[in-house]
């Protein structure tokens, strides 16, 4: 068998690329208010999905907030009522701080600390970029 013959049915074994804009989306929070407070019941698994610590998102969520919040069990507790589409969009602001790659636009990072600095660093094309923002 000639080389051409075996490339060919080489590329003709490859699965078929599926080519999608976007691959990533940020999930909606979800939640609901009891009394003065607000409880999100997914935030743990939104961040199993971004890879990122829970720790982390509710630090920058209660600065975003201004309000305090904790964790009951596998919920977040918010110490007042909040509309759910001001929630979404401190997370997906977060998303975009924190986790997509400048570069390629992939959530395959990595948050680093190089020489006291929060560096992203991309998984999927190896860009490092330093995190401006503060939690």
């Amino acid at each position: 068998m000639k080389y051409e013959e075996m490339l060919k049915l080489a590329k003709d074994k490859l699965p078929k690329v599926q080519s999608k804009s976007e691959r990533f989306a940020v999930p909606k929070i979800q939640g609901h208010v009891e009394g003065n407070k607000t409880i999100l019941i997914n935030l743990f698994s939104i961040a199993d999905l971004i890879g990122r610590q829970p720790d982390h998102i509710l630090k920058y969520l209660q600065r975003e907030l201004a309000t305090p919040g904790y964790f009951q069990d596998k919920r977040l507790v918010f110490g007042r009522k909040l509309a759910s589409q001001m929630i979404n969009e401190k997370v997906k602001r977060y998303v975009e701080i924190f986790v997509l790659c400048e570069q390629c636009g992939k959530p395959d990072t990595q948050l680093l600390t190089e020489e006291g600095k929060l560096i992203k660093k991309c998984m999927a094309c190896g860009t490092k970029a330093v995190v401006t923002a503060s939690i």
